[in-house]
């Protein structure tokens, strides 16, 4: 093969790949197959687009899902709900922004939610 020739094929295969990449690939994909060149994430056996959804007890969620957490609510992809002191117990829980640790006193970044008898 002349140094041509190759200088052809590299040139043809980098047009090609570029094009793939380009050309409008969906965000999120319908099915479990992964497409080239679009951000995802995947919850257990799925992939999902984190612009839209999170992944929440094995299962994609959109983004704006609540859930209760005593008498407050709070955002599933954002928040915690946390249980809190026993010295209290008509305030039993503590909304937490996710990843901190639910055994830090609370702060008043956090919500303080009564139990719901």
């Amino acid at each position: 093969m002349t140094p041509r020739c190759c200088i052809l094929a590299v040139s043809a295969a980098l047009c090609i790949l570029l094009f793939l990449c380009s050309h409008g690939a969906p965000v999120s994909p319908t099915d479990t197959h992964l497409m080239l060149c679009q951000p995802h994430r995947r919850c257990g056996d799925q992939f999902y687009d984190p612009l839209q959804h999170c992944c929440y007890d094995d299962a994609v969620v959109p983004l704006g899902r609540t859930r209760k957490c005593g008498n407050c609510t709070f955002r599933v992809c954002f928040e915690q709900c946390c249980p809190w002191s026993v010295r209290r117990p008509q305030e039993s829980f503590v909304v937490k922004v996710k990843g901190q640790n639910c055994y830090l006193a609370p702060s008043s970044d956090d919500r303080i939610c009564r139990s719901v008898s």
